[in-house]
């Protein structure tokens, strides 16, 4: 005779590999209808606020819901000419709720123009803003028409970020990226919590107490980041910096270093040496935080990386702490490890990608400039992976569209249904498809046979499995009593017992002995049988 025993993944960690479930995304309409949409954020309540190129702030209360009411229109005061200037960066006051203020960054005057700074409050409409209130806390004239940054984040440690562009042109002529005495090309770091007409510098900003640099900078070395975040659980930062011709690069920055870091431009642009610009003043590569990942604009396609956000919302546990992000060209979505490992969560050819929105409860958008649309992104797969159980003959898998089998990770042919018999040892695992791209992979299941070696002896049923403390042996053992013994991989008898006449149940000890898989042997007068037991604890 022949019984089957089955065996989960948790007996065998170092045999099975799991064939991982790669997160997918989709993206849901949200908004539509907006005029060059470049950003969008929230005030601590379920409102988006989507910043409109031309100089006008408009609020999406829900889906498909924007109000018709500006919250804030500048457009007299906003130079929108280039394509990269406009009203370009709005931040919230982490006091918004009892204090009303926000800050917005944007392009004023003629030409170039100069890089603003200001501060708002809202008026008693929570729905709109007091143009009045304005208060100017920096500019910084430009020369030329793009590269003008402009993202404003207040970081976790409730100083506000605002990330600067090296000035335009191409390989930054000035060398802003490496001159500390200027703002352009680095990302500067102030404290506006006093809400007076100016602003004071953290005391653990890098180099408040240096000659001859600017004590906002925070960090140095970039060419346009024109998109960062703080991973809202951890404090990290991410940094989606625009590349010139050759890559795109994004770059991580661990929470609470106040070090001054340096990421290269002009000096280097992504892993490479700037070969169009003089190295006689440039460190070499040991010099300069690296990129976690790169992207080639030949190859891939790549021109303007769009830095997004780590996902943190409820919603989607199989996005949850994937940093995701895309290009402004490519439109792939990605998501990124802080080692730079990357997944693609979604293929896609439309372009035009400008910024992602994250809403109080942590739920992730992406704002269309070209389409002119903000779409809240989703789970394409939100449902459970596969579960296998198993009936003593028969596997069968929790429901989905169609099966495919695998026996030590080859496909059995001919093995699509939702139930399988297995006719061989080994480790099962079976994909479940729900149409495109949903197709979701089981944890593995090993299984044994166990064979009767001499006469008419049934081997019993044995759980639980794997065991931890005890194992119970199930059977019958009318004819006489059976003697059981457990032996490890080396041999030894490790445990025996006496399975008396006339019992059903027998229940061995096992917490005294190691973790691992043992030999059950049971000896009695119709026979012998054998099986495996796995110990774990």
């Amino acid at each position: 005779m022949k019984r089957i025993l089955a065996v989960t993944s948790l007996a065998f960690p170092l045999l099975l590999t799991a064939q991982e479930n790669q997160a997918r995304i989709a993206l849901h309409d949200w908004a539509s209808g907006l005029n060059r949409p470049v950003y969008a954020t929230h005030a601590g309540d379920s409102r988006l606020f989507v910043l409109e190129q031309p100089g006008v702030i408009k609020i999406i209360t829900d889906s498909n819901t924007v109000l018709s009411t500006p919250f804030l229109d500048i457009t007299d005061q906003v130079n929108s000419n280039g394509n990269e200037q406009g009203l370009l960066g709005l931040a919230f006051d982490p006091g918004y709720a009892t204090n009303g203020y926000f800050y917005v960054y944007f392009i004023r005057g003629f030409s170039f123009g100069s890089s603003r700074l200001s501060r708002f409050q809202v008026s008693a409409d929570p729905n709109v803003a007091d143009p009045s209130t304005q208060v100017n806390l920096y500019d910084r004239l430009q020369i030329n028409s793009n590269h003008n940054g402009g993202c404003l984040q207040f970081g976790p440690d409730g100083y506000l970020y605002c990330g600067f562009g090296d000035g335009g042109s191409a390989n930054d002529p000035p060398n802003s990226g490496q001159d500390l005495s200027s703002v352009l090309g680095s990302m500067m770091r102030i404290d506006v919590s006093e809400h007076n007409s100016t602003y004071l510098i953290p005391p653990t900003n890098p180099f408040v107490n240096t000659t001859d640099t600017l004590p906002e900078i925070w960090a140095s070395g970039l060419r346009n980041p024109w998109r960062y975040s703080f991973d809202r659980l951890t404090g990290d930062l991410w940094i989606g910096d625009v590349g010139q011709n050759l890559s795109e690069e994004l770059d991580f920055w661990p929470a609470g270093d106040n070090s001054g870091p340096n990421f290269g431009w002009r000096c280097r642009e992504g892993l490479l040496t700037n070969a169009n610009v003089d190295q006689t003043n440039c460190g070499t590569a040991e010099d300069y935080v690296p990129p976690i990942a790169v992207f080639n604009h030949a190859d891939e396609a790549w021109c303007a990386i769009i830095g997004g956000y780590v996902y943190r919302g409820p919603a989607f546990p199989h996005l949850y702490g994937k940093y995701i992000f895309t290009d402004y060209c490519n439109g792939d979505f990605l998501t990124s490890t802080p080692e730079g490992q990357l997944d693609t969560l979604m293929q896609s050819i439309y372009p035009g990608n400008s910024a992602f929105a994250q809403d109080t409860a942590g739920e992730l958008y992406v704002v269309n400039v070209e389409f002119g649309t903000v779409k809240k992104i989703v789970d394409a797969c939100p449902m459970d992976p596969p579960e296998i159980s198993f009936d003593g003959l028969t596997l069968t898998s929790t429901g989905a569209d169609t099966w495919q089998w695998y026996l030590d990770g080859t496909a059995i042919t001919g093995a699509t249904g939702q139930t399988f018999l297995p006719t061989a040892e080994g480790s099962y695992t079976v994909k479940a498809s729900h149409g495109p791209p949903c197709d979701l992979y089981s944890a593995p299941l090993i299984v044994l046979f166990t064979s009767v070696v001499s006469g008419v002896l049934e081997a019993p049923a044995v759980f639980p499995r794997p065991a931890s403390d005890q194992v119970t042996l199930r059977g019958s053992n009318a004819d006489g009593a059976v003697r059981v013994e457990m032996i490890d991989p080396m041999g030894r008898i490790v445990r025996t017992v006496q399975w008396p006449k006339g019992t059903s149940e027998l229940t061995m000890d096992v917490a005294g002995i190691a973790p691992g898989r043992y030999l059950v042997r049971g000896t009695g007068p119709q026979g012998t049988w054998r099986l495996a037991v796995e110990v774990f604890h």
